[in-house]
């Protein structure tokens, strides 16, 4: 099995098609995949673990020098939302230097603990750097999930494969290449609300991104196991992500 998906990685990266890795936990031939992959989403343990790193943040930079491919990694925290280190491909000569740990705790400050929906706090683009680990331009992102009342809170099976599967669904592109992803599960949610839908979702900043794919995970934890409450592109719950304009909470430090 492993070895059918690194052939089937090989072949969509000869083809330009981005490739996303759901990294869950250390694996036989991972990090031969990871080496093709263009965004990685893996669990909230995984970074440290695959790294060594002493933290949460270093690693996450750790991950994006290891692996030069990467336009982002995130990792997924469950009800604390999420953390995304994106690449800036354009290096700006005159960007601030900074502390990736310190920056990280500066947004975390920055979230609001009133708002139930999900939201986004990010930073400007940034030299992010850690002793003993290195240097990346980039930015780093805060999500917060959905604070979902007990009453409505069923079952969270599969939450984070539906998170990957809504934040997969923005590396679609409008000629419809679709990504190849490792999860089975990201190919039946994509098939569920993708679509001439895709066409809008695509290339999605992550300050829309991240409270999309919050919600997409919220919903699923409102039925018993990891599909039956998937929503579907007419879910009216995704539409104040969806539409056109649609001013989604999100901060800018």
């Amino acid at each position: 099995m492993a070895l059918y998906i690194l052939h089937q990685i090989v072949q969509a990266s000869r083809r330009g098609i981005p490739i996303l890795i759901d990294a869950e936990r250390k694996r036989d031939g991972l990090d031969e995949l990871l080496s093709f992959a263009n965004y990685v989403v893996c669990s909230a343990k995984f970074p440290q673990i695959w790294t060594e790193a002493s933290s949460p943040a270093k690693a996450l930079l750790s991950i994006m020098l290891r692996l030069p491919k990467l336009k982002f990694v995130i990792v997924t925290l469950g009800e604390e939302g999420c953390v995304m280190l994106e690449r800036w491909l354009n290096k700006a000569p005159d960007s601030v230097e900074m502390d990736i740990e310190e920056l990280l705790e500066s947004l975390k400050w920055n979230i609001s603990d009133d708002s139930t929906t999900p939201s986004c706090v990010s930073s400007s683009v940034m030299n992010l750097r850690a002793d003993g680990v290195g240097m990346l331009c980039g930015r780093l992102h805060v999500g917060t999930s959905e604070k979902i009342p007990p009453s409505e809170l069923v079952d969270t099976t599969g939450a984070g494969d539906a998170f990957t599967g809504g934040e997969n669904l923005f590396k679609h592109r409008v000629h419809r290449k679709q990504p190849s992803c490792s999860s089975g599960l990201n190919k039946y949610f994509v098939d569920i609300i993708a679509g001439d839908f895709v066409a809008l979702c695509a290339d999605m900043p992550p300050e829309r991104m991240l409270p999309f794919a919050a919600q997409v995970a919220a919903c699923g934890c409102r039925g018993l196991g990891a599909r039956s409450s998937l929503p579907h592109r007419s879910d009216p719950r995704l539409a104040p992500y969806l539409m056109e304009g649609s001013k989604i909470a999100a901060t800018m430090l």
